[in-house]
């Protein structure tokens, strides 16, 4: 059981917060696909794999064709996505992922909360070594499929690890694999439930409980943000936590 199995157990119990952010989140992944590969799912690999997973996560259909639609309206701005990385209080390194409609506000606000939250922003691309930047598919296990002849066949395309849950088997790979991995298990009768990109920490720092509440204060205020879509960062999970999960 590998580094990105860890980190995925550590993540499941606060994955994008309430119901309302994860169908906000959805909202701008499907838009900014349907934006770049067209609004036809059967000819735009990224939006078809973005509609299963707001399927799994109980998305309204009128949303995921609201958000299709924004990307096709003449009105629609576009929205831009952008990275910031900074360090926050203790030397925990936090990457955030955005996508805006408005830069200049984002920034401000990102900037924003890492000053009053003891923390600093850094210039783009000063952290990015800190992280591997993964695809991570989930799929419903195959009759007769084991995961090792699974992996055997997926090593070529970027996978670098498999693990089981339940009824589900998640696949990790290259981020820049993405394509090729969803094109091989389309094409081999894997059904996918959802598709996600993921920033793995190279290596977890220890906090003390107090530190971590005083972390934990910014991570909280970054997710907050409409602007901001994901949030990483290399602050060991607090395994009492882990535990109940």
């Amino acid at each position: 059981m590998g580094r990105a199995f860890e980190f995925r157990k550590a993540r499941k119990f606060k994955r994008w917060g309430n119901m309302a952010r994860v169908f906000t989140k959805l909202g701008k992944e499907i838009t900014i696909a349907a934006k770049q590969g067209g609004p036809e799912p059967e000819n735009n690999p990224r939006l078809r794999v973005l509609m299963q997973t707001a399927k799994k996560e109980n998305m309204p259909k009128e949303n995921v064709e609201r958000a299709i639609k924004r990307a096709v309206s003449k009105d629609f701005s576009d929205y831009k996505e952008m990275n910031y990385e900074g360090y926050g209080p203790f030397g925990i390194a936090i990457f955030v992922e955005t996508a805006t409609d408005n830069t200049t506000r984002t920034v401000a606000n990102v900037r924003s909360y890492f000053n009053k939250n003891g923390g600093s922003l850094g210039t783009t691309g000063s952290l990015e070594f800190l992280f591997e930047h993964k695809c991570v598919f989930h799929i419903t296990k195959k009759e007769g499929v084991s995961l090792e002849d699974l992996e055997l066949e997926l090593i070529d395309y970027g996978v670098d690890e498999l693990d089981e849950d339940e009824d589900e088997v998640i696949i990790y790979g290259e981020f820049a694999q993405n394509a090729a991995i969803q094109k091989y298990l389309e094409e081999n009768g894997f059904e996918i439930t959802s598709s996600e990109f993921v920033r793995i920490p190279n290596d977890q720092k220890d906090v003390t409980p107090e530190q971590r509440e005083t972390i934990e204060k910014l991570i909280e205020k970054l997710e907050e943000d409409e602007d901001v879509q994901n949030v990483f960062h290399n602050m060991k999970e607090d395994e009492s936590e882990e535990e109940e999960e």
